[in-house]
């Protein structure tokens, strides 16, 4: 029973006691009586309406509460005859003012980070109490491609194969990587493509509980310029001592050559036998360092439409015979017929000239039969220009590495080639990918652009 109740309950209960108490003086004094059953009914009436107005500011009360479990904060409650009960719905007015500015203040801020995370191109997942995400930014969805991600935790896109090579400490995938980060930690991750990331893991605290969100930017092209300023600067340094040190040692060497008449001819037999080694290994020191001054010196590239096909028909015939004496077989695979490529055709035909070689070098040393290929066709918008080796040299190499300056997988190599095919590359902006295929072979992706008008 409600207090309201109650109270009227106790109200006309004592209100009854008394009428009957009056009753009694019937027969002795009945005016008596009328006048005192007069006073309980006015004693009635007025204890009603003092209930009233004292049960009224709970009516109020009632109503406030309705509104405000609606969530109808811009309403208000009437103003009331009573001043004393006026203070009140002032006050619940007030309240529910302040809580309706509030709200279009939250919601004005909520739009304006939603905006924000939209419009922003690092990539940001939210994650709700559980662990599930709540919010994924356009930027996230174009990179992690989780379709239909809300409510599920990250760990429903890994495979098993993912979770086993994380185990195992093998190279797994980036989504993996993110999951596996701690909170509050920051790490430079890499995809299996060899792009590389700075993904963060931090938290912010919803209504008293902490909730994990995921800041994951791209650092490819940062780093890499970084690395191009670093070995450039590296490069000039080297070889402005290096080269003025064979310089000044040849001409020495030369000079030394002179004295070998002085000397008895078994002593100046093997006299000029050394100095003629030193001067081998001092011009060999030379040609080293001016292999990599040519990648720090390359020119901008000059950029003309040329037909891919007849580019790669060129390093084919230069190559058949090389290949044919080592037991490798080198053919196109397929062949599309695909437009002009704006590119400089010297510097690409350079940069493809290594990549072959380096093909044939690890299909020399993998298993038979031997064999180079190249494949050439639409892609999207673009064109993809492929060399696969059977080779399988990279084994468990991280793409990251491969074209780091310095870098190699070969026995005495000096990381040169694919250091200057991604200077090429990237002067002429082709996205390139060199990666095992998983059958034992090799394959190493150029995707071009078609040149205007072709």
């Amino acid at each position: 029973m409600s207090l309201r109740r109650r109270l009227y309950a106790y109200l006309a209960a004592a209100h009854l006691l008394f009428l009957g108490l009056t009753i009694t003086l019937f027969r002795d004094a009945p005016w008596l009586m009328l006048g005192l059953e007069a006073a309980v009914f006015l004693s009635f009436a007025a204890g009603v309406l003092l209930m009233r107005r004292a049960l009224e500011p709970l009516g109020y009360t009632r109503h406030f509460h309705d509104l405000l479990q609606d969530q109808h904060y811009a309403a208000r409650l009437q103003q009331s005859g009573d001043a004393e009960l006026n203070e009140l719905v002032q006050l619940f007015n007030t309240m529910l003012g302040a809580l309706y500015r509030e709200r279009l203040q939250i919601g004005e801020q909520q739009g304006f980070l939603d905006r924000l995370l939209e419009a922003t191109p690092s990539a940001v997942v939210v994650f709700d109490f559980d662990g599930r995400i709540s919010l994924l930014n356009a930027s996230a969805q174009a990179l992690l491609k989780l379709d239909d991600a809300k409510g599920k935790p990250l760990s429903a896109w890994l495979p098993p194969l993912a979770v086993d090579a994380q185990t195992a400490g093998g190279n797994p995938s980036l989504l993996a990587q993110l999951d596996a980060l701690p909170p509050g930690d920051s790490q430079l991750l890499t995809d299996t493509d060899g792009r590389r990331y700075r993904g963060q893991r931090g938290h912010f605290y919803d209504r008293g509980f902490a909730r994990h969100f995921l800041l994951i930017e791209e650092l490819t092209q940062e780093l890499e310029s970084s690395e191009k300023a670093t070995y450039d600067k590296l490069i000039r340094v080297l070889a402005h001592e290096v080269n003025n040190t064979v310089a000044a040692t040849g001409s020495v060497l030369d000079s030394l050559l002179y004295y070998r008449s002085q000397l008895a001819e078994r002593d100046g037999e093997d006299f000029s036998t050394a100095i003629v080694a030193v001067k081998r290994r001092n011009v060999s020191l030379g040609e080293f360092i001016e292999r990599f001054t040519r990648v720090v010196k390359m020119p901008a590239p000059e950029l003309r439409p040329v037909a891919v096909k007849d580019l790669m028909d060129d390093i084919l015939y230069l190559y058949r015979e090389p290949c044919r004496s080592r037991g490798i077989s080198i053919a196109w695979r397929h062949c599309d017929d695909v437009p002009a490529v704006a590119m400089d055709r010297h510097l690409m035909e350079q940069a493809l000239l290594n990549v072959v070689k380096n093909a044939m070098e690890a299909a020399d040393g993998g298993p038979q039969p031997a064999s180079i290929e190249f494949a050439l066709g639409q892609d999207g918008d673009g064109l993809r220009l492929s060399v696969i080796d059977s080779g399988n040299r990279l084994g468990d190499v991280p793409a990251r590495q491969l074209f780091t300056p310095f870098f190699t997988t070969k026995k005495g190599g000096q990381g040169i080639g694919l250091l200057f095919v991604r200077e090429v590359l990237n002067r002429h902006g082709f996205p390139y990918r060199l990666a095992a295929t998983g059958d034992g072979s090799t394959r190493f992706d150029i995707w071009l652009r078609p040149a205007a008008g072709a």
